[in-house]
């Protein structure tokens, strides 16, 4: 459930906003959000996606959902398909119909022949290596092309024998006529159109020739009255060729668009890059876009996150114009602060001991109701059974115990959670001197009181071995082991390949016991394991048969202590 206090840290484009509604500049603003629909969504979409929807939402605007869809060599319907998904599971909802740049096609063509005929473009027949060449280089200019003018006629010819598919790939491109001397080299002419015959999801086969982003972006944002064009630092250098634009075609809108930038989120331990992951898909690292440890909103949400915790996420990194690095433990304890407050509790056993209580006894031994969460009783209670055998973790045991150690020790006393205070009376161990069993008397009087003359400190989880349900569980760390993978660089120099630091340890899975109500749960089910962390049913995987649980988040951030 959304509320306008989710939204409501203030940064420098709210400002402009304010300013912008006060003076009348604007009576209400629109938004947009523009993904290309050339992979699945990441962690810095969310953040932008937070962005433009937050502030259409704080201020009663409008925010559409508008796919970049001008490359159809990269783009298909599934994609597209996963982006509304992400969208609406973060909780927002676009403005009537999602759209298409592909919509405007036919216009962004007339506007390309207005320009034209108003000796702004041209047809060039250079190549890309030559245009590269031509383009001069960050300190020096470049210089004009063999073909920049063309007449206005043999012009307008070309570019319509372009549009019917009479030359090649790639042959000829379609510029703007600016200026080849400019200081930024996004001016220099830059190419609007390429022929290239794809498929493309929307428009089949109608066109082979496609706009190019800047153009096409600029034009989207007039015609759908965006009063506020919200892009990351890298299109900062672009924004004079979006002013360019829309300063020399007809005016679509009455509303004019702005371009603000913000900083980009580069978070730690982890890639944005959409090429980079769907490398790790497509060799295999990975079993997929949503793998639970990818930085897909949707892997995201398969890992158990929250739509809640990303939104918090969002809000702690903020927006500015500051370069915007962020630590996995901070997207971590977002996730994690969320889920304490919403998770229900149930008790696990991942690395099971056998324990066998020696002096268990039919209507003697009872079990105990508990609550599902101390602090909400909404969540309801259960009954958690005891049988003469438990499984307990095999760290909360030591025969030769650390110095603190509170837990089960060869004659030491423990309590187990909402259950009796029992004591370790033997060790059994296998020939090779592991030990595969305790044998432990319980204190009959214990149950939901403390023992009398003795203190017992130490509380630790179990699960009846009679009633237990066998799941299966997925222990999800970090996907690499360093925090810049694609930045670490070798000693010639370069970059080495970012998958030398996957994270060999970055999933196992094991089989372990829980309380039955966890063969109960539908998929998509966030809990707590009590002293373990946060799990959730897996969302394709998990049937009443099989239990299947993903590790969330541990309880801590287990990483700091590695550091």
């Amino acid at each position: 459930m959304l509320n306008k206090e989710q939204f409501a840290d203030n940064h420098f484009i709210r400002t402009i906003i304010e300013e912008d509604l006060q003076s009348g500049k604007h009576t209400a603003i629109q938004t947009r959000f523009p993904p290309e629909p050339n992979g699945y969504l990441h962690i810095g979409h969310a953040k932008s996606i937070c962005l433009n929807f937050g502030l259409a939402y704080v201020y009663d605007g409008l925010c559409n959902l508008r796919f970049d869809d001008t490359n159809p060599e990269k783009e298909n319907e599934e994609y597209v398909n996963s982006i509304k998904e992400d969208v609406h599971w973060l909780g927002f909802e676009w403005a009537g119909e999602a759209r298409y740049a592909s919509d405007y096609f036919d216009r962004l063509f007339d506007y390309a022949v207005g320009l034209i005929r108003d000796g702004k473009a041209y047809v060039d027949d250079l190549t890309a290596e030559e245009m590269r060449e031509y383009r001069g280089t960050l300190t020096g200019p470049g210089k004009n092309s063999p073909y920049r003018d063309r007449s206005i006629e043999e012009n307008l010819d070309l570019f319509m024998r372009m549009k019917n598919g009479e030359f090649a790939d790639g042959s000829k491109t379609l510029r703007l006529k600016i200026d080849m001397a400019a200081g930024n080299v996004n001016m220099r002419d830059p190419v609007i159109y390429r022929i290239r015959r794809a498929r493309h999801h929307n428009t089949g086969d109608k066109w082979c020739i496609y706009p190019m982003y800047d153009y096409t972006h600029a034009i989207s944002d007039a015609i759908e009255g965006i009063t506020h064009s919200l892009c990351t630092l890298e299109f900062e250098a672009h924004r004079p060729l979006y002013d360019w634009v829309l300063d020399n075609i007809p005016a679509p809108h009455a509303t004019r668009p702005r371009q603000y930038e913000f900083s980009r989120l580069e978070l730690l331990y982890s890639i944005t890059s959409k090429r980079k992951l769907n490398q790790l898909v497509s060799d295999g690292h990975v079993s997929g876009w949503d793998d639970p440890r990818m930085p897909t909103i949707s892997g995201m949400r398969r890992r158990g996150y929250t739509p809640e915790g990303l939104r918090l996420f969002a809000k702690r990194v903020g927006i500015s114009k500051s370069e915007n690095i962020v630590d996995m433990s901070v997207l971590e304890g977002a996730v994690r602060e969320e889920l304490e407050n919403t998770s229900p509790r149930l008790m696990a056993v991942l690395n099971p001991l056998k324990v066998t209580l020696t002096n268990f006894a039919d209507g003697q031994t009872q079990s105990r109701r508990a609550a599902f969460h101390p602090n909400r009783e909404d969540l309801g209670e259960r009954d958690i059974p005891v049988s003469r055998t438990i499984y307990i973790e095999a760290d909360d045991f030591a025969e030769v115990p650390p110095k603190g150690f509170k837990r089960l020790t060869p004659g030491g006393e423990v309590r187990l959670r909402h259950g009796y205070v029992i004591k370790c009376d033997e060790a059994v161990k296998d020939e090779n001197g592991k030990v595969v069993e305790l044998k432990c008397s319980i204190d009959h009087d214990t149950l939901g009181k403390n023992p009398e003359g003795r203190k017992v400190k130490g509380v630790i989880h179990w699960v009846s071995a009679e009633h237990a349900a066998e799941i299966k569980v997925r222990l999800y760390d970090r996907l690499f082991t360093v925090e810049r993978p694609d930045a670490v660089r070798g000693e010639d120099g370069g970059y080495l390949p970012f998958t030398d630091f996957l994270n060999p340890e970055s999933m196992q899975e094991i089989t372990a016991y829980a309380e039955p109500v966890a063969a109960q749960l539908p998929p998509e089910s966030r809990w707590q394991f009590e002293r373990l962390g946060y799990f959730v049913t897996d969302r394709y995987d998990h049937t009443p048969e099989q239990p299947v649980f993903n590790r969330t988040v541990t309880l801590k951030d287990s990483w700091q202590a590695k550091a």
